[in-house]
């Protein structure tokens, strides 16, 4: 196959194979030439063709099976977040939020119509802007900031990475990740370095090796970091800021997707001397899902770069969604909703917490949506054994950035929405299959 594949750059290469793969040339499962055998036949670098190879595998396109070589992938499907499809067992690894703690946005709706909103107008609702700009204020001190709206935490992750990167550069994950921030560095042609996370959040020595290692992007979860449910202390923020203060230029993301919901201060790794960054919230985990806006606080050089691309007539995020969101969250009803989700979500957590560890098993006091049990064998073995007795978990294995890395022994799940009953079911389940 090596003499069907052509180029002298790794982009040149890259695309070559790629295109032999539109065409059927090349199949799911099929093998790739081994790098040096391909760099002779083309009469390039070797690091030229180990380049090819690893656009195609950060594109998915391609997967390295170690001894086996480099193979073709076929179109296998990925983890996603939520209900899983077309499955009879309970679900208890969505990671969605409870739809009965979510505000009911119908009366709001009938007051935000206004005015028809015109090409040439500004992006931004005016007093959409003056609440993000206060909200955020309060939690990011003495930091310079503009306001951007995107569709999303994922879309403005996707948007800020592509302003600022090109393929092939490295971002740095936390290690667990979160699967749509996985996707979304695949997906874009970049390289995923792994930052293992722990109690505290991102790791001081992980940041300090990603950036040794040429990362051009820090994607970081402050707080209910996503599997795990760790939140940055500021012990750990102000190492991580100090290890960041070296390299002003590398794009700082935090996602502070559970912002409103958290039960832990917001710890931040940007820094006022900090030149390019992004503070990135959404409104899904407490408005919902379907509310697809999310506000960035960037740097100013950022939100110019990011306006580019989210201009009138192209891609700007609605003003009735925009109004909308205004409207509830300067509802007094709808903010004392929002705690008591926040409340709902940190009881339910902590008493399935106390349940699993009256059993041995050991689930830390975290944040968020889920819970990261560990466990003392595989994950998968344990999720095996809970499915036979109508369970579907979520292993740790699916957030894993190494796909050579040894078996998880984690479960990620979703409780706070059970039944007394329906916990005590859960947990006398993973009990006897952990037996």
């Amino acid at each position: 196959m090596s003499d069907h594949i052509t180029g002298t750059t790794a982009a040149d290469i890259a695309d070559s194979v790629r295109a032999l793969r539109d065409r059927g040339a090349l199949r799911p499962g099929d093998a790739l030439p081994p790098v040096r055998e391909l760099a002779s036949t083309l009469g390039v670098n070797r690091n030229t063709a180990v380049a090819a190879y690893r656009q195609l595998a950060a594109a998915g396109l391609v997967v390295s099976r170690g001894r086996a070589g480099t193979v073709v992938t076929g179109l296998a499907s990925v983890a996603q977040e939520g209900y899983a499809a077309d499955t009879v067992l309970r679900d208890v690894g969505t990671g969605n939020p409870d739809p009965r703690l979510i505000p009911d946005p119908s009366e709001a709706l009938a007051t935000v119509a206004g005015r028809p909103v015109l090409y040439g107008e500004p992006v931004i609702d005016p007093t959409l802007d003056s609440w993000a700009r206060e909200w955020i204020a309060s939690d990011l001190d003495d930091v310079a900031f503009r306001i951007t709206i995107t569709s999303g935490a994922v879309d403005a992750v996707e948007r800020l990475l592509a302003q600022a990167l090109m393929r092939d550069d490295a971002v740095a994950l936390e290690d667990p990740c979160f699967l749509a921030s996985i996707h979304t560095v695949r997906l874009g042609g970049y390289r995923a370095v792994p930052v293992i996370v722990d109690e505290q959040g991102m790791t001081v020595d992980g940041l300090r090796s990603a950036l040794n290692a040429g990362v051009r992007a820090v994607i970081c979860t402050p707080r209910a970091q996503n599997p795990t449910g760790a939140s940055l202390t500021a012990a750990r923020a102000a190492e991580l800021r100090a290890v960041l203060a070296d390299h002003p230029y590398v794009l700082i993301i935090e996602d502070d997707h559970f912002s409103m919901l958290s039960q832990r201060p917001y710890e931040s790794l940007i820094s006022p001397e900090h030149r390019r960054f992004a503070l990135v919230r959404s409104v899904s985990k407490f408005l919902g899902p379907d509310m697809c806006l999310a506000i960035a606080a960037t740097d100013t050089t950022t939100a110019e770069r990011l306006a580019m691309r989210l201009s009138p007539g192209t891609t700007w995020v609605s003003h009735l969604l925009q109004r909308l969101t205004l409207t509830q969250l300067t509802d007094e009803s709808v903010l004392t909703r929002i705690a008591d989700a926040r409340e709902h979500y940190a009881t339910k957590n902590a008493a399935f917490a106390d349940r699993l560890r009256e059993h041995g098993l050991d689930s830390p006091a975290s944040d968020g949506l889920s819970l990261w049990i560990g466990l003392p064998k595989p994950a998968r073995v344990v999720a095996e054994g809970l499915m036979r007795r109508g369970w579907l978990a979520r292993t740790g294995d699916d957030f894993a950035l190494d796909e050579r890395a040894d078996p998880s022994h984690h479960l990620r799940l979703t409780v706070h929405d059970l039944s007394d009953d329906d916990t005590e079911a859960l947990v006398t389940d993973l009990v006897a299959a952990l037996r």
